[in-house]
């Protein structure tokens, strides 16, 4: 068996101060490791239950807040958002930033396998975490649980907007960003056309590497495009 760090220390990463603390120990204690102790005799709780109740709380509060936020968009779109926000991926990516992984208790024979960095456990501890934000929250208190859980998501939803908006170039950059070290750039490659009708090929690059490539009438649709195809080719879904 491998304990994670102190719970204490994740709640000043979450920014929420449980009041009984057994909640969050209960959310980051993976399956692996609730079963090992069970097989010497002592029962354990995985967070199992925490993550079905916390995919339901968070979908109901992720479709309030959107539809407060765009009232001028329509099911199918709000839907899309809400798609993009509650994904694996995005639960992995904030999970991996309040570094979770870190905290979870996990079984033996999982941490052989780098269970921590594993995007569906982390995804699923997340999710364990807001049920137990809601939960300790004044004992199910949607209003104080709703302030904590979208502060956590709170760069997801700037990046769904900006998604929303058609954006891509700064949803790229806001990725790109995310590794320090890398350099975005888009470089006209070729212009066509008389001057009346002319088209650009743009490229979008990291590190000199081409990650996308768009043509139009302007250079700045051009760089959308190129930006779109890039988001797409790193798995952003746009």
């Amino acid at each position: 068996m491998s304990i994670g760090k102190s719970p204490v220390e994740l709640m000043d990463r979450l920014g929420y101060r449980f009041s009984d603390i057994t909640y969050l120990q209960n959310a980051v204690t993976h399956s692996s490791f609730a079963n090992e102790r069970r097989a010497r005799g002592m029962l354990l709780p995985s967070n199992e239950r925490l993550e079905f109740l916390g995919d339901a709380v968070l979908q109901i509060l992720i479709s309030e807040y959107l539809y407060e936020r765009f009232f001028d968009k329509g099911e199918g779109n709000l839907t899309k958002i809400r798609q993009h926000l509650v994904c694996e991926k995005t639960l992995a990516a904030i999970a991996t930033e309040l570094r979770v992984g870190d905290y979870l208790n996990v079984g033996r024979g999982e941490e052989l396998t780098d269970c921590r960095r594993r995007p569906k456990v982390l995804a699923d501890a997340l999710e364990a975490i807001i049920a137990a934000i809601y939960i300790d929250s004044n004992k199910f208190s949607t209003a104080v649980a709703r302030e904590a859980v979208l502060a956590l998501f709170k760069s997801a939803i700037e990046n769904s907007q900006n998604m929303q908006k058609g954006d891509y170039k700064t949803l790229l950059q806001q990725l790109v960003e995310k590794d320090g070290s890398a350099v975005l750039e888009y470089v006209v490659v070729a212009e066509d056309g008389p001057e009346h009708e002319k088209s650009f090929t743009v490229e979008a690059r990291v590190n000199n590497n081409v990650v996308g490539t768009g043509t139009s009438s302007t250079k700045k649709d051009a760089e959308q495009q190129a930006a779109k195809m890039a988001l797409a080719l790193f798995g952003v879904s746009v």
